[in-house]
Order: structure tokens, then sequence, then C-alpha cells
């Protein structure tokens, strides 16, 4: 091979993601990116998802990444559009989805001139990612991916980001390409430990089970029933936007919420044994500064996060484990410890939960009818991913999360992550219906995503939750006001979305999304039948106020 014909670091990256099972790059090209661009033509089985903006590349990894377990690949243009794509960043960094964020930059030998884009990118990324570098030797650029990937699938997982100089990657490249190595890390505490937490819970007579995505991420779904069930106990979501149980089960109670800590107060207060599995405490945005619990509670947090146990408040036992192989070692010791009469006080409470009469679903709005009868025509397997926030109770009543892998929500506080996510969750799952809820302001962030459904033919269906405004702030603002005796009066109007009418279906039309508008209940039917007519995208405008 002659010199000009050497492998150079472009085409070197791709044989790494490859060997990775990276198949997919989601992103916007851009001019210093161009040498590996141009490179990914020569691989067949190389696959570049374009995206009209970085938000939206990042978004749409988000969902492929919940949906295949990761890790997801994502191509950012230098500084102006990892700049874009922060935001979205930042949510993938607080629900540990593990993407490979690379961007390019126009070299090394430029560095001196603080020219046209010129920007730190690892300082930017470093606030919203696990691990964030720049590869500045042409040796050393697959070691450097490779152990980004590694820090990316690591628990607990999250965004990683590797800049990529265009004058490195132009070099000839001789590194051996070699799958990535993730560490084992489905561990169990030894026995005595095991013991000590069962013992701590087994005789409670007020127990409680909180759990978050580190359960879905561990796939101990199963392993946290059976524990909830021998300590008929309650099971309270925290930082859950995955299914980790069974949404109609009897003792799952629902989440916690993300605003306010005297939610979660109200839902701890009486706990007298707690048992906290994969989620920190609390993810709320006004979160309780003294302790919730109740000062005898008895209190193990189990996580492979050692950041987040005792994060906030103390704990009786910290368990850095997995949540599989320890709730599965906890069911064990507890079928085989607990007494009698503990055993019949745990039934009383599982069947107790059993008898209490199921939420009411608001069967009288447009959005309560439309939920209910696309549950009765969806198929078993429906993939969700709901960013619809205030309409979400509504929602869950009719679509609550049952399959692991099937319903998602959005998280970190970003908004416009529903249409992005349920494209990445359909790209994932090619043969299977998804739909993605959002609101008006949510999908206005990333709308022009949808170019991206019918460019990529992935056949995800949009609903709009259309309330003309930015109705959670109209509720956070009233908390505000109560909490200050501030008397009630008009919302601000910058919350209101209503001026100019925002026309999703023409919107959606111009991006080649065929699209439907429901504004009374006699529309209801017609809307769902042709949204899951065929396999092609689809946008209904649902007006819910």
């Amino acid at each position: 091979m002659s010199p000009t014909d050497a492998r150079t670091g472009n085409e070197a990256i791709i044989e790494q993601f490859l060997a990775d099972g990276m198949r997919y790059m989601f992103g916007n090209p851009g001019t210093v990116e161009q040498g590996f661009l141009d490179a990914l033509e020569k691989y067949d089985d190389f696959h570049y998802v374009l995206t009209l903006q970085e938000t939206v590349a990042v978004g749409i990894a988000d969902g492929y990444a919940r949906a295949t377990g990761g890790p997801a690949l994502v191509q950012l243009h230098s500084g102006v559009g990892l700049g874009n794509g922060i935001g979205m960043m930042y949510q993938a960094k607080r629900g540990h989805t593990p993407l490979v964020v690379v961007a390019g930059e126009s070299g090394v030998e430029y560095e001196a001139m603080d020219a046209q884009m010129a920007a730190d990118l690892v300082a930017m990324a470093r606030p919203v990612t696990k691990y964030a570098t720049r590869v500045t030797d042409s040796s050393s650029v697959l070691r450097t991916l490779r152990r980004a990937v590694k820090i990316a699938m690591t628990p607990p997982r999250g965004p990683v980001f590797v800049s990529l100089p265009l004058d490195v990657l132009d070099r000839p490249n001789d590194e051996p390409v070699v799958p990535s190595v993730v560490p084992y890390t489905a561990t169990a505490p030894d026995a005595a430990t095991i013991r000590r937490a069962a013992a701590l819970l087994a005789d409670a007579t007020a127990p409680l089970v909180l759990f978050g995505d580190g359960v879905a991420a561990s796939g101990a779904q199963a392993e946290l029933t059976r524990v909830a069930e021998l300590l008929g106990a309650d099971a309270w979501g925290v930082e859950m936007s995955e299914v980790s149980i069974d949404g109609r089960h009897p003792l799952y109670r629902g989440q916690t919420g993300h605003m306010f800590g005297e939610v979660s107060r109200a839902v701890v207060a009486g706990a007298d044994a707690v048992l906290v599995v994969g989620t920190y405490l609390f993810p709320e945005v006004f979160p309780d500064l003294a302790s919730p619990f109740r000062p005898d509670a008895r209190i193990v947090h189990v996580d492979l996060n050692s950041y987040e146990i005792a994060k906030n408040h103390p704990v009786t036992l910290g368990l850095v484990a997995d949540p599989r192989a320890t709730l599965a070692a906890l069911a064990a010791e507890l079928s085989s410890s607990m007494s009698p009469a503990a055993r019949e006080a745990a039934a009383g409470r599982l069947g107790r939960a059993a008898e209490r009469p199921a939420a009411q679903a608001d069967e009288d709005s447009l959005l309560g009818a439309f939920a209910r009868r696309l549950a009765e025509r969806a198929p078993e397997d429906l993939m969700v991913f709901d960013e619809a926030l205030t309409a979400s109770g509504v929602l869950g009543a009719h679509l609550p999360p049952r399959l692991p892998g099937h319903w998602f929500q959005t998280r970190g506080g970003s908004l416009g992550v529903g249409i992005p996510g349920a494209i990445g969750m359909k790209i994932a799952n090619p043969g299977k219906t998804v739909v993605g809820f959002t609101g008006d302001g949510g999908s206005m962030y990333t709308i022009q995503a949808l170019a991206t459904a019918v460019r990529e033919g992935a056949g995800a269906k949009f609903v709009v939750c259309n309330n003309r405004g930015y109705r959670l702030l109209d509720l956070n603002i009233e908390q505000y006001w109560r909490e200050r005796d501030i008397a009630a009066h008009a919302f601000p109007r910058s919350f209101d979305l209503a001026h100019p009418e925002l026309g999703f279906t023409d919107i959606a039309r111009g991006l080649g999304v065929e699209a439907m508008r429901v504004e009374k209940r006699s529309q209801v039917e017609e809307a769902v039948e042709r949204m899951l007519l065929d396999d092609r995208p689809f946008l209904i405008d649902l007006i819910t106020e």
C-alpha cells in the first residue's frame, strides 16, 4: 500500500464505531468534520441520520440509546453545534443515557490563531458529560474512543464527548480496531450485608419502596416487584422515566414528582422502613432542605452510583451494588427469614392495596377520549414516549407503563425530546408502533425532527397536546403565589402561546408528514384510525384546553 493509500484516522474511527456496534451516526454536518463524513460513504453498513439541528440529533440518539440499551453515536459541528446540543446533553447526563458525542474542529495546528469557530470544546462539554476529552495525537485516536465508550457504558452510564481535530484525523492511522471493553458490574453484597438489609426491612409496619431508572438499567423489574410484594410495601417512582414496575400493579402508587419537596415529604413521612433502589433523593427543582423521613426510619439504599447514596440525606445502610443481583438476594433472604407475623402483616398490606379503587381516568375530556381509543386500538406492545407533562396523568391512566423498554418519559428538565425521542425509538424498533406525545411548547423546540422521520422512513406517530400555552408554568406560578400569599392574578403573558395560533398540521405537512387537527370528540375515532393506518409518520394536533 502506498503512503497515499494508507488508512487515515477518518476511516479508522468508522471502523472502530462499527466494531462497537454503532451503525448509526445522528448528526448535522459541518466543514471541520468533512473528512470523516466523506469517509462514511465508503461503508455500506454505516448509516448517517441527518437532522436539521443539533438538538434534534441528540434527542433522536437519546431515544435510540434508551430503546436499544446504547451506546448511540452523535456528531455535532464544532463549538456552535455543540452549543446547540448542550441542553439535550444535560438531559442525557441526568438520565444516564450512554451517548458518544463527537465534534470536529479545524485542527490542532490552528489552535494559536483564535480563528473563526475557535472554542474550548472540552470545557463546553464537561459540565454535561461523564467524560470529555480532545484527541491531539494520531496514534491514540481509537484508544481514546474506546475509553469514551467504556465510560459511557459503565454504570452509572451517561454521555461522553470527544473532540476530533481535522488535522489529526487526516494523518495515517495504523491503530488496531478492537471492540471496547465494558467492565462487568452486576455484583451483589456479601451474605452478611444482605442479612443486615433484610433485618432492617422485614418487620416494618409501614414500609416503602422508592425506585428510579437504575432499576430499569439493571433489568431488575421482576426482582423489585418481588421484594415490594414480600414487604407489602407501596412503591413510588422517584427519578423515574422508564418501566421499573408494571403501572397496573396494586403496589405501584405513581411518581413523587419533580417540582416541590413537599410532595415527596407527604409520600415518605409515615414510613418506618424505606428501600431506595436506583435513584437519588430527591430530584425536585425545589427540594426539602431538611430530611423528609421520620427520625427513626430505617433506610436501605441500593445503587451502582455511589455518589447518589446519602448525597442529600443520611441512610442506615448504603450498598454500592447492582440492583438486580442485590434485589434477588434480598428477596431470597426475606423469603427465608421473615417471621410469620411479619409475613401476615405484609400479606395484609398487599391485599388492601389490591382492593384500593383504581385511579379514575378523565373520561370527559377530549384528551381522555383520545387516550382511551388509542389504548383500545393500539397493539399490546405499543411503544410510548411521553413528554406531555401536564397531560401525562390522563395518558398514564389509559396507557400506563407496562413493558420494559416500551415506555419512556422526558427527564432532566429539557423540553423538546418527545418528537425526536419517538423517532429514535422507531429507528431502533422499525417493526413496532411508536407514539410520541409532546406539548405545543415542547414540540416547537424540535419540530424540524419530522423531516428526519420522513427522510429515514421512520413511521413514528406524534401527538401534540395543545393547550395553547406553557401550562406547567401556570401551575407552578400558582404554587409560588400560594407560598408567598400573593393574590391570584392573570398569568404572565410570556406563558401564553395562543398568539399567533401555531398551525401544527400546516407545519407537519410542510415537512412531509400527514396531519390532522382534533378539536371535538367526534373526530377521535377517525384520528386514531388514520394514525394507525400505515407505517408512515403521522401527527395529530390534539386540542386539550
